[in-house]
């Protein structure tokens, strides 16, 4: 999955008329929409904010798009296939034009709201990211030193550490490789120790 590092802008001034583009990663409809109220709040005197934006984060889809007043499929939906072509998720762009008095015709406004779009992202910056999963691993005290170096040669992030009366580690790790660290887990410990799968973490790049 990919998506942006942070946020991004992009202006261009095509026939006297301003594009103002601007990127952001967003894991929600509600956070595009608080972005969007930002970006309307800068440019209060503006006619045009166009916008799109694509939500996938594995368990939740939104797409969304508006040309906001400009002729239908000329704004947002370029916009919107700009995010795609890029195979990016859960960003939103919007881009703010200012008229200047020169009409610019119905591909000259798609190519203008797609490169402040395009120039916008590549502000922004791409990252690539790997869902990740989170579980426990329950272990006597004579293998914490076998488990813990198991865990740190395969780069697991340990979240938690309990020591009772045994040992309680919460782990997290890509979720493409949790299968194989689990199965390492138990081959190297002799299946002496119990795994418990917690709960999906946060995306990380």
């Amino acid at each position: 999955m990919k998506t942006l590092r942070g946020r991004g802008s992009s202006k261009l001034i095509i026939k006297k008329s301003v594009f103002i583009g601007y990127a952001a990663p967003v894991y929600t409809e509600d956070e595009a929409a608080d972005f969007l109220a930002e970006v309307r709040g800068y440019h209060e005197d503006a006619r045009h904010h166009a916008f799109a934006y694509l939500i996938n984060d594995g368990r939740n889809f939104a797409v969304k798009y508006d040309d906001a007043g400009e002729p239908k499929g000329s704004a947002g939906k370029p916009i919107l296939k700009v995010i795609q072509n890029r195979g990016l998720s859960n960003v939103v762009v919007v881009v703010t034009r200012y008229f200047g008095g020169i009409k610019l015709g119905y591909g000259g406004l798609v190519k203008a709201y797609s490169e402040a779009a395009s120039l916008a992202i590549d502000n922004a910056g791409v990252v690539e990211v790997r869902e990740t999963e989170r579980f426990k691993v329950t272990l006597p005290y004579d293998l914490f030193y076998v488990v813990r170096e198991t865990l740190e040669s395969a780069g697991t992030k340990i979240i938690d550490e309990d020591y009772g009366r045994s040992v309680e580690l919460t782990v997290e790790i890509a979720k493409d490789e949790t299968g194989d660290l689990i199965e390492l887990l138990r081959e190297r410990t002799r299946g002496r120790i119990r795994v418990e799968r917690s709960s999906w973490g946060e995306p990380e790049s």
